[in-house]
């Protein structure tokens, strides 16, 4: 798994191309039934085809269109039967509004740039959103040291100190020993209390769930994102978070 900072699951380009022969398919078919008892001979499909062609080229605003229904049933249907266990979070890794009843999970890795880079937007749609759940999951993936990392993350979660020790971790730069013990101090945890939760089963039990999440639901770097049906990949902004969240409900 890598850092990237860009959507890189379901190219839309493939999209682009797929529905048209999605559209050119269903319109034959349909003419197929309706006007020649189940076969169009040669001269009826190339009509139809024109039709289609023509209709496409008249209305190519239908294209982004289909391309996100088609990506929203696909979402949903790769969320289907774990949709709680995606939402629900480690104890105390939640940014925001721990009550908030509009969810956004991100799976992150603090070795990740792009994951630094979208620490301030999360801080912006929340301040935005005051009923705004932020989901943390814990996807370390590129070092030794964002998972030693991720574990302090949340063993801080487990002294309600989840949301400190985040922001000083990304601050202090990539994960080593010193910046992580320098991020545990700027916290205020229990440094005793924090190396002994690091190493507690569950906790690395969540980060093989964690994994395990994201594989299941596609995602192979980070930043990646869940709100409601849709899934998105990369650091794709504020405003696009932002849109998906207002689907959701969200200011």
């Amino acid at each position: 798994m890598t850092d990237r900072g860009s959507t890189y699951r379901d190219p839309k380009w493939l999209l682009a191309l797929a529905i048209p022969v999605l559209l050119l398919g269903g319109a034959i078919g349909w003419f197929a039934h309706a006007g020649s008892g189940g076969s169009l001979g040669p001269g009826d499909r190339t009509a139809v085809e024109n039709v289609v062609r023509d209709y496409i080229l008249e209305n190519p605003e239908i294209l982004p269109q289909a391309m996100e229904n088609l990506q929203r049933r696909e979402s949903a249907a790769q969320l289907s039967g774990i949709r709680d266990e995606v939402e629900t979070p480690f104890p105390g890794a939640v940014l925001g509004n721990p009550k908030g009843s509009v969810t956004l999970v991100e799976f992150s890795d603090y070795a990740c740039g792009y994951c630094r880079q979208s620490v301030e937007h999360v801080k912006q749609l929340i301040a935005a959103n005051p009923d705004l759940r932020v989901v943390m999951r814990e996807m370390p993936i590129l070092s030794p040291e964002s998972t030693d990392a991720a574990r302090m993350a949340l063993a801080a979660a487990r002294q309600g100190k989840y949301a400190a020790f985040h922001d000083a971790m990304f601050a202090a730069g990539r994960p080593s020993d010193a910046t992580i013990e320098a991020a545990a101090r700027a916290a205020g945890l229990d440094l005793a209390r924090a190396r002994q939760d690091a190493r507690d089963p569950a906790i690395e039990a969540e980060l093989a769930g964690n994994l395990d999440l994201g594989r299941r639901i596609g995602f192979n770097g980070t930043p990646s994102w869940i709100v409601g049906d849709s899934i998105m990949a990369g650091a794709v902004g504020v405003e696009t978070l932002s849109r998906a969240i207002e689907e959701q409900g969200g200011a």
